[in-house]
């Protein structure tokens, strides 16, 4: 083989490794998009530590249907929840009716894609301890006047926005006036009932579904935390997306989200958000009512 024919076979060789390592970059940055890992959070409605189990195999889930890595990422509280959506350091949540709309207000494009089929018509539960003298009745229980009062999260729809507003709506006070001090806050409704079973509270305001789940497991007793007045209907919790997942996944990935979630239908799964009833489709039309609640009240500010 003479000098310039080796030359030649040099270049070939090399433009071939060139053009290898090009095609196993592509394929290695290919691969990295199709496989990026879809982060998702709940708000902290109930004991973190427990959630954090529950989660873990509806992540499984989502996996197997999605094809994609996916992890539940746990959070400090609803606030949290909320600006991590923002970020985009998750790209699909559980949200509270008032956390769904407040995340959602920050991030353009972001849907409502599940609720529980009960969701359209939630409620909250007005519980006193068993030793006052108010008792259940179909009207706003006005004996709570002057009680020592607890709500849940500062920010829950549930435990906070809707049970403040029918205070206000039947009593015409404030909370602070109507209460004589200013409300607490227990952080979560698992929270506020045993804060209101052990008397520390009079009173407090929650979730109607963790009363129900808490009182049938048998770790809250029914006569030292009573139902007092069940508000209301309004819409509640939602799985919201995130745009990105459009971005990252390719178009029409979010439909492909909303399908899994709807299609979720075991029940060990579904307990994870206290929904075994099953989800069904939402859009962020669904929340308007507590939308416009909350802008008046100065929540989305």
């Amino acid at each position: 083989m003479n000098l310039k024919s080796s030359s030649l076979l040099t270049r070939f060789a090399v433009l071939a490794s060139v053009l290898a390592l090009s095609a196993c970059g592509g394929a290695e940055k290919e691969s990295s998009e199709t496989s990026a890992t879809l982060y998702f959070t709940a708000i902290p409605d109930h004991d973190s530590t427990e959630l954090e189990a529950k989660f873990q195999p509806v992540a499984a889930y989502l996996s197997e249907q999605l094809g994609v890595p996916v992890e539940y990422v746990p959070t400090a509280d609803y606030s949290a929840s909320v600006e991590m959506f923002r970020n985009g350091d998750v790209q699909l949540a559980w949200f509270g009716g008032l956390s769904g709309v407040q995340a959602r207000s920050t991030v353009d494009g972001s849907r409502a894609v599940a609720q529980g089929k009960s969701d359209p018509e939630f409620v909250s539960y007005f519980v006193v301890n068993g030793e006052t003298s108010v008792q259940k009745s179909d009207s706003f229980p006005m004996g709570l006047e002057g009680m020592s009062f607890t709500y849940g999260s500062p920010k829950s729809t549930s435990g906070r926005l809707m049970p403040e507003h029918f205070i206000v709506e039947n009593t015409g006070r404030s909370p602070k006036d109507f209460f004589g001090s200013e409300a607490a806050f227990s952080g979560s409704h698992d929270k506020t009932a045993k804060l209101v079973e052990a008397g520390t509270f009079q009173a407090g305001a929650m979730n109607y579904k963790t009363y129900d789940r808490m009182v049938a497991e048998g770790t809250l007793d029914a006569e030292k935390c009573r139902i007092a007045w069940v508000t209301p209907t309004y819409p509640d919790y939602n799985w919201t997306a995130h745009p990105a997942l459009d971005e990252i996944h390719g178009e029409g990935f979010v439909d492909k989200v909303q399908s899994a979630l709807l299609n979720m239908t075991d029940t060990n799964l579904l307990k994870a958000i206290d929904r075994e009833e099953g989800l069904i489709p939402a859009s962020n039309k669904d929340f308007e009512p507590v939308a416009e609640l909350a802008s008046k009240l100065g929540f989305l500010n």
